[in-house]
């Protein structure tokens, strides 16, 4: 006779019995799973000291770095190059160089130190140290240091030591025909001359960078971009003893949100045109930045004699404390040794725009505008600027510059004439949708 009870019974049995079996065989598929996926990531992770390198910070690394590279730029699935924590690691001048096979990761959270002297870089290109080339889709983070080591080579620049002649010294970092670049989380220290290049690359990410030399340390640039495109720059510090960040020739679409600039010599744009040279720079966005005890704040730089454009730049929402010329255009710029020649042709400056700056000057005059004869600047929005010299009167120069100005504007614009009629042409801010 049919039971439906024991039926249902049997039922309710095999049922939890096959829930168990199958949470059981769950249990055993994500331990197979994790397995597989620890196995995995173990074999995309090579360490340099697996080919070598001691990490005594007295031992030359500098073979096992190149070994090591050599073999995550030949992997597939996405290999990381790992220099452990709790070491140092000294190593000479190391070229990176593309293509690779897969998306690499270098992950930094040691400490990278250069050689003391620069004789190490006799018969070498003095203007590299760690140099990585034609690595697309490269990521370099990981929270260690990079150190450059650099008090010889400062004792010996032209700008310390007038006796000696001007020469060459290492950038520290240097990514050149880099594309879709990550850099992030790393504190870089006392390089030999620029901290940080990207040179002729596209897709720049940069972020949590804390780079830090002396106030007095020559050409040490934090951040140095050049003929690169849609490169961003946030959440970092930098104080070092020349530029936070300098933009020069034919760089476009660049992006500096959330920076700490000091000491140093600022924000640039340039210098642009030394030598008669082309230059354009544009579609340049400088936003949220702290400036502080710095030479200049915003400064755009350009020689006389040379040829091309900065235009489409706005500076917005910075705050200045003590610096020495906060807002300044200077078409005469001349870092020489001997009186430049006055030339009539120069680079073309106009459609710049500042907007909510504030702070204090250490000078008196707090705006500058020094405009070529022949070029003028053209197109400057001035827009809530507060700028007060703690000792006395605040003033602005203008010479041969054009623009307008709306809202509080303290020191009080020198245009010659506020031609409300240019608001329609400039553009506001500036059109940054290509920006990374």
């Amino acid at each position: 006779m049919f039971d439906i009870h024991q039926t249902t019974r049997s039922a309710v049995t095999y049922g939890v019995l096959l829930c168990f079996f199958f949470a059981v065989v769950g249990l055993k598929l994500r331990d197979v799973i994790g397995d597989a996926e620890s196995w995995l990531i173990s074999k995309r992770v090579v360490s340099v000291d697996s080919y070598g390198a001691k990490g005594d910070g007295i031992s030359d690394d500098t073979q096992a770095f190149k070994d090591a590279w050599e073999v995550v730029c030949s992997m597939t699935f996405r290999p990381i190059l790992k220099v452990p924590g709790g070491k140092t690691y000294l190593i000479g001048p190391v070229d990176f160089g593309g293509t690779c096979v897969s998306k690499v990761t270098l992950k930094i959270l040691g400490t990278i130190v250069a050689p003391k002297e620069p004789e190490v870089w006799d018969g070498l290109n003095p203007r590299k140290w760690l140099y990585f080339h034609g690595v697309d889709y490269l990521s370099v983070e990981g929270g260690g240091l990079i150190n450059g080591m650099g008090e010889k080579w400062w004792a010996q620049s032209c700008k310390v030591n007038r006796t000696k002649p001007c020469q060459h010294a290492p950038t520290a970092i240097t990514f050149h025909r880099c594309n879709d670049l990550k850099v992030r989380n790393l504190m870089i220290r006392d390089s030999q001359q620029d901290h940080l290049a990207f040179t002729t690359c596209k897709g720049v990410q940069v972020s949590h960078l804390e780079i830090i030399a002396p106030h007095d340390s020559p050409n040490t640039d934090g951040i140095h971009i050049s003929e690169s495109t849609r490169v961003e720059v946030k959440n970092s510090i930098v104080g070092t003893g020349d530029d936070c960040v300098s933009i020069v020739s034919n760089s476009s679409n660049v992006r500096i949100v959330n920076l700490i600039c000091g000491p140093g010599h600022g924000i640039s744009i340039g210098s642009l045109g030394k030598d008669n040279s082309s230059s354009h720079v544009h579609d340049v966005l400088i936003d949220k930045a702290f400036i502080s005890n710095t030479e200049n704040g915003l400064r755009i730089k350009t020689w006389q004699g040379g040829s091309g454009f900065v235009r489409d730049v706005a500076f917005r929402n910075v705050w200045m404390n003590s610096v020495s010329n906060p807002i300044i255009i200077d078409q005469y710029y001349c870092d020489s040794s001997v009186t430049c020649p006055n030339q009539t042709v120069s680079i073309k400056v106009e459609r710049i725009s500042y907007r909510s700056i504030h702070g204090t000057s250490a000078t008196p005059t707090a705006i500058k505008f020094a405009c070529s004869d022949r070029f003028p600047c053209e197109k400057i929005i001035l827009s809530d600027i507060q700028l007060f010299y703690p000792e006395g009167n605040t003033s602005a120069f203008c010479w041969n510059a054009f623009g307008f100005s709306s809202g509080r504007v303290h020191p009080s614009p020198c245009f010659p004439y506020d031609d409300r009629l240019l608001q329609q042409n400039v553009l506001s801010p500036v059109s940054l949708a290509s920006v990374v």
